[in-house]
């Protein structure tokens, strides 16, 4: 018995300490990274950027890796520099971006305007989306409300996707008490959640426009181009613009 309990006890030890070495390889990876992602930086964003708005973003997920989130903040071309960003906390069930955690935080310390957003999955319960998003993601004051992603039906019919959309929307705003916002593209919002979701804010993707989103409803955020540089950061991401000034942002954001 002495044998076999003294066995179980270096077991233990042995994955907690194989648990501490990979943490600790993690944490030099990423510090690695960010101090070489720190020397990316590009003369120009890569992209035409529309003109007629004053406060610009960009929106990232796992995807982009390891992002030096202060060289983000510093990159200015004449007049347009970041000044939100939407990252990826969930998707679907019990899943987690991977980058999300220090993207939130790092996010926040370079002094940039945050939000967070839950990539759906309709084939699963809306309101069980939810509580993963809430699982993870606390807001705080000055933080964007958060984002349904919504981009594909994996073979839900409409009606159903539609209820465990408002599910997640409803569960989301009890939970927070702010109306989240919507993200899709033009021709997935018009086909599949038109009229029914109209009183929620939209941040409508649409590429390669020269000026708005093409889209009948009033829009507040819009992802203009998917091919974007900016310095900081190895990959290319994804631009948005807000559709307003600075005073009706800092409206947008939670008190």
């Amino acid at each position: 018995m002495a044998k076999k309990k003294s066995r179980i006890w270096k077991i233990i030890v042995l994955v907690f300490s194989t648990s501490i070495i990979v943490m600790l390889i993690l944490m030099l990876y990423q510090w690695i990274s960010e101090k070489r992602s720190q020397f990316i930086e590009y003369r120009e964003f890569g992209i035409q950027i529309p003109v007629n708005y004053s406060i610009h973003g960009i929106d990232v997920s796992k995807y982009q890796d390891v992002i030096n989130w202060q060289s983000v903040k510093n990159m200015h071309v004449q007049d347009v520099s970041i000044s939100f960003v939407f990252v990826k906390a969930t998707e679907g069930l019990g899943n987690e971006d991977q980058m999300f955690s220090r993207n939130w935080k790092k996010i926040k310390e370079a002094g940039l305007t945050r939000g967070a957003y839950h990539y759906f999955i309709p084939t699963k319960s809306g309101k069980a989306q939810a509580e993963n998003f809430i699982n993870s993601v606390t807001l705080i004051k000055g933080d964007l409300p958060p984002v349904l992603d919504i981009e594909q039906t994996y073979g839900v019919q409409p009606e159903k996707l539609r209820q465990r959309a408002k599910e997640w929307l409803q569960t989301i705003q009890a939970y927070y008490g702010t109306a989240p916002i919507i993200y899709t593209n033009v021709d997935f919002y018009e086909r599949y959640l038109k009229d029914e979701f109209d009183g929620y804010l939209l941040w409508a993707a649409h590429y390669l426009q020269p000026s708005q989103p093409r889209i009948y409803r009033n829009w507040s955020f819009w992802q203009h181009n998917e091919r974007g540089r900016v310095n900081g950061c190895y990959t290319i991401v994804d631009f948005d613009v807000f559709n307003g000034d600075s005073l009706e942002f800092r409206k947008l954001l939670l008190n």
